[in-house]
């Protein structure tokens, strides 16, 4: 059975839906839409042609094939059919339940076998920066990785879980209510990011940051 991967969609608040009904046609049907927003000022949005700061996130589960397949055809005949403007991409799965892996496999296999059989796209150098911090610390988070080389990222609230083991384990008292801000950033950054967004928003600062990072296999601006 091929790889699984995970297509990470980032577009503008209300398209999530039609972007799903989209990756139906393309033989990606298993997704998980969450309402997230991005940091970037009204201003910044406006210049760079980016529209509404308020984002659905799309979370799309897929053989390599298949997610190959669609984000091909997102960078170029599917391009005209997205509304808006995002970001696709995609991330690797070490594992995955085996019902999802198989559904995922059975769509592929319906790929027509010359379509299948097209290069791969060019592969990124870049990774995912995923940052859990106390609600309402975001901003502030997402300033020092921007004095570092971010450009913005996305945010989604959250509720941090297994609260005791951790107070415990760290002898600290951690804010339950959360958010995950998500930095897609060049590979080459990540580590200035992160050691920076540490050393001013660690675990015992009043962000209360933890934070872990993915590498990203293939990238689609629409």
């Amino acid at each position: 059975m091929e790889p699984t991967k995970l297509i990470v969609s980032i577009v503008e608040r209300g398209q999530g839906a039609a972007l799903e009904k989209l990756y139906r046609k393309n033989f990606v049907t298993l997704h998980l839409q969450c309402a997230g927003r991005g940091t970037a000022t009204s201003e910044i949005m406006d210049i760079l042609g980016l529209g509404s700061s308020e984002k659905d996130l799309v979370l799309s589960c897929a053989a390599a094939s298949a997610a190959r397949r669609l984000l091909r055809a997102l960078d170029s005949d599917l391009r005209r059919s997205v509304k808006g403007s995002g970001l696709v991409f995609s991330l690797p799965m070490s594992g995955v339940s085996s019902l999802a892996a198989n559904l995922a496999a059975y769509l592929a296999d319906n790929i027509k076998p010359h379509e299948k059989e097209d290069a791969d796209m060019e592969r990124t150098e870049n990774s995912l920066i995923l940052i859990t911090c106390s609600r309402g610390s975001t901003d502030d988070v997402m300033a020092t990785a921007r004095a570092h080389g971010a450009r913005g990222g996305t945010v989604v609230k959250a509720r941090l879980a297994g609260l005791e083991d951790l107070e415990q384990a760290y002898d600290t008292q951690l804010q339950e209510e959360r958010e995950i801000l998500a930095i897609l950033v060049p590979t080459e950054q990540r580590g200035a990011i992160m050691e920076a967004v540490n050393a001013a928003h660690g675990l015992r600062s009043e962000a209360q940051v933890i934070q872990c990072s993915l590498p990203v296999e293939e990238v689609v601006r629409i």
